[in-house]
């Protein structure tokens, strides 16, 4: 049962220090607190009510490209791609509607990514984890909101209120619009991700992203637009020529949305790309597919005529036979391959000129060249047919115009016109190569007839079988040609620097005022968070609030120090810092005295938490008593977190752990310092069993032998609110100090100490109140903790075996608390 005592004792822990609450704000926190509310207040509520604008842009040069391979030495002497585009065109380009429209339509930019914000809707495209496959084919729900709400990991939600009876749908495949009945009302239905969403008004499926995240519950708005007000919308890109360099490009866009102005500007620069290079490629395609086709027959010929040798080779002396017609065989296959080629000439010109005569779609035309036709005006004429027919397919997807059909409609009449004259004259020309060709055949021939039969019906069958490996072997050659010149095709059009959101871009609504006005007084933030810290910790901030908490005598109130180091008694010796110790000394002997101890003496210096100041005490105490002649020893039985030795530049190689395992004699681990009287024992190497060596016999040897050679043993220990070790030190200590720290140290934490006393595991205990200040400033860090399960695990770092990284609030205090005591 708990008597009255006990109830006050809880309630004095329990109210709230008014006064040290008032004290630390009103010094410090009224009017930089007053003016941080008032500065970002104002800023927020201009800024939050105004969409900001970003600009990107991007940097191409425009240069011609022609490929190297297209000289004399090349036997596909045309040009399949013509010239490049002057600078003004390609700038003229990325501003038509035919041109844009294939960029809104490859990146679908006629549908909204919307997330509902206090006061207007956000862009978030690029932020949604969901990616819509719509149905082109099929109506979708033109200019609504439609909710999209994800209710599990796999199943989302649609919502979309009607308030009339039709709404308006829109078909992306041929561009019209159309109506559909609803039922008013809110319609809702959920789906999988992934399921085909089949609706009168929606026709689509919803996936998710490579990356997700983390999406459920998360609700996004999607609206399907306009597809021709979308294109005018990004036709409103600049285009600008650098007055410098006459080739060089900058497009810019701006937008709310960074992302999607970045996909946006290099998406329209590729497009153009592919269009250029699908272009130049498209004469390369259709004279390989004219060749495999042919390889295809000729091949089947070639099978044909080796089988037929095979044939007629059984059974007969082919030495004889072969020996007897081969001054005709070399001259004959010569003669048919000339005659082939004249051939293919008049019959690909015949095959042209009904082609241009019957058809209107050109582009699919294999180049003259690969019949051997090196005309030209054939050439250029073939070529160009190519270029506006490839030009005018892709103008069916997008452009309605049919000025603009028409007007490419007459140019390729034009052309038509000039190279079917071309081909007329070209085939008179052939014509007598032909019959020239013939007459020399036909004289060989009559030679060959002299021949006997079986030589006669070799030669024949050879010359047929010679003549298809000639055809063969020029077409492979046609066609590795086409295919180098075809690779060495390069667009016109280059980047120098693509589209990229390098954060920043802002391009409005002007708001820097505002802005530099918060950023100005923005340092104020994290101070506010370490008030709120403080508010929340509720530490000890005064004496008073000891005596308060806990009926353990405090002997000594210590200062801040001011000096960079922990020897302040050293250094400053007349200091009032100086002066407390000595009075923490007089308090000590008269506690020894009235103990009636004589000999040697050991005090063990302990605390709640890392930080606290045992280290500084440990130090400082032993060395007012060093300086009164008295043979005094510091002792480093921290044996988690050694720390004495940075102080008295020493090492920490060996030391009480060396001892504790019978490594080391007391000799060997001692050192000396450059304080008379004052010797240090350092932790030494950080063991794996620190509580096992504190609790073993080696210790109490080793306290033992210390008592032989010294008039004060200091023991510097772990915290005990944090590791049992300094409970296991106790029963060596004539006398324990209980440091605390002035608006550090939790009042809860006394508790600790409390029950530790009560239960009789702290004997003869006295309290140190380090770093005291009249003004109870907060901010003061030592870097220096435990970590092991106690509920101040923000105190604890230090004693892990692998500490962890110190996050930016945390590191952000231990800077603020540059003047600690440790």
């Amino acid at each position: 049962m708990l008597d009255t005592k006990d109830f006050s004792f809880f309630e004095s822990q329990n109210n709230f220090d008014f006064k040290g609450f008032l004290i630390k704000t009103l010094s410090y926190w009224r009017w930089f607190l007053v003016s941080l509310i008032i500065t970002f207040f104002i800023a927020y509520q201009v800024n939050i009510r105004k969409e900001k604008v970003y600009g990107i842009d991007t940097t191409i040069v425009i240069k011609e490209e022609n490929s190297p391979l297209f000289t004399s030495t090349t036997s596909l002497v045309f040009n399949w791609g013509g010239i490049s585009d002057q600078v003004q065109n390609i700038a003229t380009t990325f501003r038509s509607r035919a041109h844009n429209e294939r960029v809104v339509d490859s990146l679908q930019f006629y549908i909204d990514y919307l997330r509902e914000g206090e006061y207007y809707m956000h862009d978030v495209y690029g932020e949604v984890p969901f990616v819509l496959n719509i149905d082109k084919e099929r109506g979708q729900l033109m200019n609504s909101l439609i909710k999209i709400r994800f209710v599990s990991a796999d199943t989302y939600e649609i919502e979309i209120p009607f308030e009339e009876e039709s709404v308006t749908l829109y078909h992306y495949d041929n561009h019209f619009t159309s109506k559909t009945s609803v039922e008013p009302g809110i319609f809702k239905k959920r789906y999988k991700i992934g399921e085909k969403v089949q609706l009168p008004f929606l026709n689509l499926t919803l996936d998710l992203t490579l990356n997700p995240g983390f999406y459920a519950n998360n609700e996004y708005m999607i609206r399907f637009n306009d597809f021709d007000n979308t294109v005018k919308k990004h036709r409103s890109l600049k285009a600008e020529i650098d007055t410098k360099a006459g080739s060089i490009m900058v497009l810019s866009q701006t937008g709310s949305n960074k992302a999607r102005l970045v996909d946006y500007l290099n998406t329209t620069v590729e497009t153009l790309i592919k269009a250029q290079l699908d272009r130049k490629n498209e004469f390369a395609r259709n004279t390989i597919e004219f060749i495999d086709k042919q390889l295809q027959e000729m091949d089947a010929e070639r099978q044909a005529s080796e089988q037929e040798i095979q044939s007629f080779s059984r059974n007969k002396n082919m030495f004889e036979i072969e020996s007897g017609g081969g001054k005709f065989a070399e001259q004959l296959t010569q003669y048919d391959a000339e005659r082939d080629m004249i051939n293919r000439k008049i019959n690909y010109l015949n095959s042209l000129s009904a082609y241009l005569k019957s058809s209107v779609d050109f582009s699919k035309l294999p180049a003259p060249s690969v019949a051997g036709i090196d005309d030209p005006n054939i050439i250029k004429g073939v070529s160009t047919l190519i270029e506006k027919s490839t030009e005018r397919a892709a103008m069916s997807y997008t452009v309605k115009n049919d000025k603009m059909f028409r007007d490419i409609d007459s140019e390729i009449e034009s052309v038509k016109k000039v190279l079917i004259n071309n081909i007329s004259a070209a085939k008179s020309a052939i014509d007598y190569e032909q019959r020239t060709i013939n007459n020399k055949i036909a004289s060989l021939e009559t030679e060959v007839d002299k021949l006997p039969t079986e030589q006669r019906e070799f030669l024949k069958i050879k010359r047929k079988y010679d003549l298809y490996n000639m055809i063969i072997e020029t077409f492979m050659d046609k066609r590795n040609q086409a295919e180098i010149v075809a690779a060495a095709n390069l667009s016109d059009v280059h980047f120098i620097d693509r589209a990229k959101d390098t954060g920043g871009h802002l391009v409005g609504p002007n708001t820097a005022t505002n802005y530099v006005m918060a950023a100005f007084l923005g340092f104020l933030i994290p101070l506010l968070v370490v008030f709120g810290i403080f508010f929340m910790e509720n530490a000890i901030l005064n004496t008073e609030d000891v005596t308060k908490l806990t009926k353990i005598p405090l002997i000594g109130v210590i200062g801040v120090k001011h000096n960079d180091t922990n020897l302040s008694v050293i250094e400053k010796p007349k200091s009032a810092l100086a002066e407390s110790f000595r009075a923490i000394r007089s308090s000590l002997q008269f506690l020894y005295k009235k103990q009636n101890q004589a000999g040697s003496k050991t005090l063990m210096l302990t605390s709640s938490i890392s930080g606290e100041g045992k280290t500084f005490c440990s130090i400082n105490i032993a060395t007012v008593f060093a300086l009164s002649e008295k043979r005094t020893v510091i002792v480093g039985v921290d044996l988690r977190k050694p720390k004495i030795f940075d102080d008295f530049h020493i090492r920490n190689d060996l030391g009480v752990v060396n001892y504790l395992i019978g490594q080391k004699t007391l000799d060997e681990v001692v050192q000396k310092t450059h304080i008379p009287y004052l010797d240090v024992i350092t932790s030494g190497p950080i063991p794996p069993n620190p509580s096992e060596l504190i609790i073993g016999e080696s210790m109490t040897d080793f306290i033992a032998e210390l008592k032989t050679r010294y008039d004060y043993i200091i023991l510097d220990t772990p915290p005990v609110g944090l590791v049992s070790d300094a409970v296991e030190l106790a029963q060596y200590a004539d006398v324990t100090l209980y440091i605390m720290r002035q608006n550090y140290t939790k009042k809860d934490m006394v508790t600790l100490l409390n029950n530790r006393h009560k239960r009789g595991e702290l004997n003869n205990v006295s309290i140190v109140l380090n770093g005291y200040e009249n003004k109870a400033k907060y901010g003061y860090a030592y870097g220096y903790g435990y970590g092991y399960g106690y509920s101040y695990v923000n105190y604890s770092d230090g004693y892990h075996e692998e500490e962890k990284p110190q996050g930016f609030m945390k590191r952000l205090f231990k800077g603020m608390r540059s003047r600690t005591n440790k």
